[in-house]
């Protein structure tokens, strides 16, 4: 937690592999609506920060039946709305993730 560039290294790892486990649903849901939000690449990987690519999966494939909340509330579909469209080619699907920490 004192640490703000190995959380930041730790992010993009756990994004990397959350796009790895979810990519044939990408693929799959892509631009397509469920419960009335546009399901987007970003917005999987939001969702999956949040709850899990476990719990993304039982989303996307039970078309919005199954879902997850938080402790504040905030659900899948939320994150999926609220971080729909941004930009996430970046991130490379990776299977194997290692987070680096280099000590001063």
């Amino acid at each position: 937690m004192s640490n703000p560039e190995l959380q930041e290294k730790a992010f993009i790892a756990n994004a990397q592999r959350n796009k790895w486990v979810l990519r044939k649903d990408i693929k799959r849901f892509n631009n397509k609506y469920i419960k009335g939000v546009k399901v987007t690449e970003s917005g999987i990987l939001a969702a999956a920060h949040l709850a899990g690519p476990g719990s993304v999966k039982k989303f996307l494939r039970s078309y919005g039946e199954q879902g997850f909340a938080d402790a504040n509330g905030a659900t899948i579909k939320y994150y999926m709305k609220k971080f729909s469209g941004y930009d996430t080619s970046l991130i490379k699907p990776l299977k194997k993730v290692k987070v680096k920490y280099e000590s001063a």
